[in-house]
């Protein structure tokens, strides 16, 4: 295991605070802001494991929560993909000013809705981001606009026992310009729950960020 620094940090957007757990290996080679899907957080233990093999490979991560407990009690505000997206830009920008970071090579990791905010800030900053990768995501949450925008190479991870949104990721594929890849982990479901198939989701997301964060 690599031995990492952490730092809990507070982003300031909105008039509320964004808390987060910022993890940087020795010498890292990029960072990874992770937006999570609804109805989880900065603690879900399937983010961490990849955050914690990202680390392993030396890129650091940010675990963040884009929304206040008590927004996260709301329905709506956890499909609200414009809050979600100006929640992830307002970090980015900040790990581009945070002295350990500010010349680190960024990407995105999404899951659920937080792909759709993934891919929409990456359309926002443009070769900014580096990689983004998507995991059980809903990147048509993201639109036509942001999708066709994305300049970012991308990877979209999807249970192979999970069809309603293997055909979702089939959609905002099509509508991708850039570099990308559609890749459905055999006997997964939609939270990757079966032995093995996270372990191949973190897997794929090591190899596409090392591949792609460089400086």
């Amino acid at each position: 295991m690599t031995a990492t620094h952490e730092h809990l940090v507070h982003i300031p957007v909105d008039e509320v605070r964004i808390e987060g757990l910022l993890e940087l290996p020795p010498e890292p080679q990029g960072i990874v802001l992770f937006a999570h899907g609804s109805g989880s957080s900065r603690h879900s233990p399937r983010n961490n494991y990849v955050a914690r093999v990202l680390q392993d490979k030396g890129i650091g991560t940010l675990l963040m929560d884009l929304l206040t407990p008590v927004e996260d009690l709301d329905f709506q505000t956890r499909f609200d993909i414009a809050l979600l997206t100006r929640r992830l830009l307002a970090a980015t920008h900040w790990v581009k000013r945070f002295e350990s970071t500010r010349q680190l090579p960024m990407g995105y990791f999404g899951a659920s809705t937080g792909a759709a905010a993934a891919l929409q800030a990456a359309a926002a900053l443009g070769r900014d981001i580096r990689a983004v990768v998507s995991r059980g995501g809903r990147p048509d949450l993201a639109g036509h606009e942001a999708l066709v925008k994305v300049k970012s190479p991308a990877l979209l991870l999807v249970g192979g026992h999970d069809p309603v949104v293997i055909e979702l990721n089939r959609e905002a594929y099509a509508r991708l310009p850039a570099t990308k890849e559609l890749s459905i982990i055999p006997g997964a479901t939609h939270l990757f729950e079966e032995p093995g198939t996270l372990e191949e989701v973190a897997r794929q997301a090591a190899v596409w960020f090392s591949q792609y964060l460089k400086r």
